[in-house]
């Protein structure tokens, strides 16, 4: 009984970071409409800078606190002059371009940490007063867990206060109904947003400042952190503080109650199920509104195939890249052909995000359920690679097909966020299905056949095939089938007056993104020669993904080829020549974002006028 009690307890202190963290990512969205990528690397910096506080004020209790309170203002104003001199710029660009920008945030955040604080793990010190331990029904708890639970409502009731009892509140709150008329009435719209991105960021700096005494200091916390804000405000309703409040309190006693029933495993996956069990059942969350997505760009034109010029353009870089091995054999071959990998992956989610409207947050789930079913069938049943190969799609279609008839349930941010919980499931099962999966550690040793180890022979193999895939999907777009899916994004009422089974439609074409998908983790699989959930299934391979589509341009068929082209090589020219490659990207990512929002591909198209639309 003290075991339960004492775990019950547990949950109430991570509840209170949790709300605290999410509660900041709810306010953002709230008013911004912005999905702040960022967020949890906002987290990790005020874990980092409390370290920095407490050890130059002093361990005392003054040292502490103040401490901690330095750190959440510090974030605010660093939160505030990213919103000044970024985001601001891009309100009346595509969301998903805000998103890109706060991902490239992340980046530049990242190594600025690195940089000043190095790559060791920081132990914080204890609260001075309480560090010691009650006794609770026979056994100890920490007194510093009970402050946290103390924490967490005395934040909420502030937070309340503000927002009903003040008037910047109460255009807070006006701001999350309609932010169009809030401006209409004389409001001045961007002070309002810089207030809200500022509190929201000090709450995320302020929930890791909390954290210092309870875990170290480490540049892994960024992920993990607005992987469970995002878990939190989703469940809670997208913008609601009460929401956030009550499903922290849900997922931190869930998890606590994981672990007193001795399923600790568990906690890794237990907070996607709740919240993909929330979006199928209550798609707006616990406390939620439904949430109008607007679209921020023009009008697109008319589908149209490609001019002849871009079809000439097309053939001669083939044929160029054909003959790439008669020049070289070494490294560039290598970066080739994980540019066709990743070019195939992000055409794949482009398939679903430029016709089909369907933003996907783990779209990895695919090409790592192509890529594990090509190393178990090689490894595990000694099936030729061949074979393994051609089967490795069948896998991912499955996958695809089972969640996205869920999936295309919903729309916008919330599909975008139960795909994330899919993934993060997959990723979980093969985390920890060792016997299976090989765990953490993966599977090695899955090589190509005998006459194709040869890196020319396999450089070729991997342009035939995703040369194919992506024609393939380019013919489906330009088909009855590819007008069906665009004409259900741009008016799904309109679509189903004229006969279109829009769902139908939509979840035939999410299979059909992870079958290709599940291709590319094919060729990743045998291109690497081994295969670990980090690296196929994790949610920054999702992210990568959606960073290529956005950085060549969503509305060109030539967009993810480019962005993942741009991408890839850019991740790989930084990362052998600095440790700070993380921050370099970032700033080349936002330098492309601010001076051609439409993407590369959008930038070549209004400057060459190539015809190719989607």
């Amino acid at each position: 009984m003290s075991s339960v009690a004492i775990q019950f307890l547990n949950g109430l202190a991570s509840a209170s970071t949790l709300f605290l963290v999410a509660a900041g990512l709810s306010l953002i969205f709230g008013v911004t409409r912005i999905v702040n990528f960022a967020h949890g690397a906002l987290y990790m910096l005020g874990i980092y800078t409390a370290y920095s506080f407490i050890g130059a004020l002093g361990t005392t209790a003054f040292g502490f606190w103040g401490g901690v309170i330095a750190a959440a203002i510090s974030v605010g104003v660093l939160g505030a002059a990213a919103e000044i001199a970024i985001l601001r710029r891009l309100y009346r660009a595509p969301e998903l371009l805000q998103l890109l920008a706060t991902f490239a945030l992340t980046l530049v955040i990242k190594d600025g940490v690195l940089a000043f604080w190095g790559a060791e793990d920081l132990l914080g010190p204890r609260a001075p007063g309480l560090s010691g331990a009650v006794e609770i029904l026979g056994s100890p708890f920490p007194e510093y867990d009970l402050a946290l639970i103390a924490i967490g409502p005395a934040v909420m009731g502030a937070l309340w206060l503000l927002l009903h009892r003040t008037r910047w509140g109460r255009l807070i709150r006006a701001a999350t109904q309609d932010r169009d008329m809030v401006a209409a009435l004389g409001v001045n719209q961007k002070w309002l947003f810089t207030g809200v991105f500022a509190l929201g960021a000090a709450l995320a700096g302020l929930a890791g400042a909390l954290e210092i005494p309870r875990e170290p200091a480490q540049l892994s916390l960024d992920i993990g952190a607005i992987s469970d804000a995002f878990v939190v405000v989703v469940v809670g309703g997208m913008g609601s503080i009460p929401g956030a409040f009550l499903a922290a309190l849900l997922i931190g006693e869930i998890k606590a109650l994981c672990v007193a029933a001795g399923l600790s495993k568990l906690t890794l996956v237990v907070e996607f199920v709740v919240m993909a069990a929330v979006l199928v059942f209550r798609s707006r969350g616990l406390l939620g509104r439904p949430w109008e997505v607007s679209r921020a760009e023009q009008p697109e034109p008319p589908l149209r195939l490609p001019g002849r010029a871009v079809n000439i353009a097309t053939v001669l870089a083939l044929v160029a890249l054909a003959a790439l091995p008669l020049y070289t054999t070494g490294y560039a071959l290598v970066l080739a052909i994980d540019i066709f990998v990743f070019a195939l992956f992000a055409a794949s989610l482009h398939f679903i995000m430029g016709p089909g409207g369907m933003t996907s947050f783990g779209h990895a789930a695919y090409l790592g359920l192509g890529a594990y079913a090509a190393g178990l069938l090689v490894k595990k049943a000694g099936w030729p690679m061949e074979a393994a190969l051609a089967l490795a799609p069948l896998a991912a279609v499955t996958g695809a097909a089972v969640f996205g008839w869920f999936c295309v349930r919903l729309s916008g941010v919330y599909l975008a966020m139960l795909t994330l919980a899919v993934a993060q499931i997959v990723w979980s099962l093969a985390y920890q299905w060792d016997a299976l999966t090989g765990g953490s550690n993966g599977i090695v040793g899955v090589w190509p056949s005998a006459w194709l180890a040869s890196r020319p022979a396999f450089y070729l193999l991997a342009l035939a095939v995703c040369t194919g895939s992506i024609a393939l999907m380019r013919r489906a777009i330009f088909s009855p089938f590819g007008y069906a899916l665009r004409g259900g994004r741009d008016s799904p009422l309109r679509a189903e007056a004229i006969g279109i089974d829009v769902r139908r439609v939509q979840w035939t074409a999410f299979a059909g993104a992870g079958a290709f998908a599940g291709i590319a983790g094919g060729l990743y699989a045998f291109s690497k020669g081994s295969i670990s959930p980090d690296s196929t299934l994790a949610v920054s391979r999702s992210v990568d993904a959606l960073v290529m589509v956005l950085l060549g341009g969503v509305q060109a068929l030539t967009g993810p080829l480019l962005g993942a082209a741009a991408f890839t090589w850019l991740q790989d020219a930084i990362a052998r020549n600095t440790d700070y490659w993380r921050a370099i990207l970032g700033v080349a990512i936002l330098a492309i974002v601010l001076a051609f929002p439409q993407g590369i591909a959008g930038a070549l198209r209004a400057r060459f006028g190539a015809r190719e639309e989607t």
